[in-house]
């Protein structure tokens, strides 16, 4: 009885192993893309195969923006300094002429952002500055409950990537662990990574600004400070990760030339690695962009990815849906 206890056991061990292999994925379109994911993560799961890789190497990061959830007509989480910035006039009256902060108001997105990243970063610090951690978490978690895409119509967190989400479900069934590694505010992103994602606040790395540790009323709060702490995006990715993680990754996820020095870091290191960039091409379900965009911009990627091995994928034809519903 033991025996065949112990045979029905690994039977089913091994045929839930398969059913992992041939059932995830299922809104990526068979092809070169898909099977390439699948044959990296079977490989690395299996100890009689030369690129297996222990559990606790198993890790994954993903860029956010454009990899995981949408990023026209603007990355999102400038959307939510926009309406802050809005919110917050009544109290600033100098707003009202002064830049970028008079062309927010004035709804000229394009005329606030003439300056670039200068300016946004302006509407960034005064927008995400002033309050505790948990009452910035509490703005941003009161808009993504109720702001909608300006197109679409659809919720924030209702533009997230299906495929992405069944790769992210798929790692983790294979015991790889999942990180976001984005440009976007570590504060903003852990408010939903880990109802949206499965990924928990722990497991972000974003960019950040500096706090202060503080007492209001006797009690212990991080105070916000209008002052960048850490840029976590080209290069500063990589050295986010080590800060972060302290080892390097295995598999790396992205899809602008914001995240080509993280690629380039992971899949630099011996044994097995996976690059990968999301190549947006559908101009009927999302946006179809690469070289010229003013986000999301992809042009070394696009140029060097077949010569390092990273998978590009082509969102149009790779990919049977894009949104989850």
């Amino acid at each position: 009885m033991k025996i065949k206890h112990y045979l029905l056991t690994l039977f089913l061990l091994l045929t839930t192993q398969v059913y992992l292999s041939a059932k995830a994925l299922n809104s990526w379109k068979n092809g070169s893309s898909k099977q390439a994911i699948i044959e990296f993560v079977e490989t690395a799961v299996d100890p009689e195969n030369d690129g297996f890789i222990p559990e606790s190497e198993r890790i994954a990061v993903f860029d956010n923006d454009g990899t995981l959830w949408a990023e026209k007509p603007l990355y999102f989480q400038a959307l939510f300094a926009f309406d802050q910035i809005r919110s917050m006039a009544p109290e600033h009256p100098e707003w009202q002429t002064e830049e970028p902060y008079a062309s927010i108001l004035k709804g000229d997105i394009e005329g606030a952002l003439h300056d670039g990243e200068e300016a946004l970063i302006k509407l960034v610090l005064a927008s995400h500055s002033g309050m505790t951690t948990k009452g910035f978490q509490d703005m941003v978690g009161d808009w993504l409950a109720s702001a909608t895409h300006p197109t679409t119509g659809r919720a924030y967190t209702e533009m997230v990537y299906q495929p992405m989400l069944e790769l992210l479900d798929y790692l983790r069934a294979n015991n790889f662990k999942t990180f976001i590694v984005s440009g976007g505010g570590i504060d903003f992103m852990r408010v939903f990574s880990e109802a949206v994602y499965g990924i928990p606040p722990e497991q972000v790395i974003g960019s950040r600004v500096r706090a202060d540790y503080t007492l209001v009323d006797g009690e212990p709060v991080f105070h916000r400070k209008a002052e960048l702490g850490f840029i976590n995006d080209k290069a500063g990715k990589p050295v986010g990760i080590l800060e972060h993680i302290g080892r390097r990754p295995v598999m790396a996820f992205g899809n602008s030339d914001g995240d080509f020095q993280m690629l380039e870091w992971v899949t630099a290191g011996e044994g097995p690695r996976l690059g990968l960039l999301v190549h947006h091409t559908d101009e009927k379900r999302e946006w179809a962009y690469d070289r010229e965009s003013h986000v999301g911009s992809l042009n070394r990627g696009l140029d060097e990815a077949a010569e390092r091995d990273w998978i590009l994928v082509d969102m149009k034809k790779d990919w049977r849906r894009v949104f989850p519903r």
